[in-house]
């Protein structure tokens, strides 16, 4: 699909192998970077020294994103910047500007919000948190359902801790 597109294309990645990923990378023009959502540091890391610097990766997930900037990641595709997009971008800003002690400190503070926003498969989470910062996002299309009680009160708490001001 990707050989028949004319603008440049992103791989989503959390299942496919990194041999699979190179290959595409490498075999089609069109594929300019990499979404690495696998959860897997060693994938990353072999996904870049396969492909030579042929594509871009970026973190897909938000409680890896200074760890796949060490290892030459662009950036991070973000569910966390949602809620808190000037940390977020403050994460990359100050790895990229070479305060990696910085970056790394906002990393861990965000950890326990991170958690909380994939307490529940995405978008129930995110969704429900921007619904509790007064942006009515409205609800669910099926097959999701609501948050539960007890996780809404952890993306509560988690939020509040982080500085998030709730409506």
């Amino acid at each position: 699909m990707a050989k028949r597109e004319l603008l440049k294309s992103f791989v989503f990645n959390d299942r496919l192998t990194r041999y699979t990923v190179a290959t595409l990378a490498k075999e089609t023009d069109n594929i300019v970077a990499v979404k690495e959502a696998s959860g897997n540091i060693s994938q990353v890391a072999k996904i870049l020294q396969l492909t030579d610097g042929k594509v871009d990766v970026y973190s897909g997930n938000d409680d890896q994103i200074v760890p796949i900037l060490s290892l030459g990641g662009k950036g991070v595709i973000s569910v966390l910047s949602n809620v808190a997009p000037r940390e977020t971008h403050d994460i990359c800003a100050s790895f990229f500007a070479g305060d990696i002690a910085g970056s790394r400190a906002l990393q861990l503070k965000a950890l326990p919000l991170i958690e909380a926003l994939f307490c529940e498969v995405n978008p129930i989470p995110v969704k429900k948190a921007v619904n509790l910062m007064g942006m009515e996002v409205g609800g669910l299309r099926m097959p999701l359902t609501e948050l539960s009680e007890a996780h809404t009160v952890q993306l509560k708490k988690a939020m509040q801790e982080f500085g998030i001001q709730l409506a």
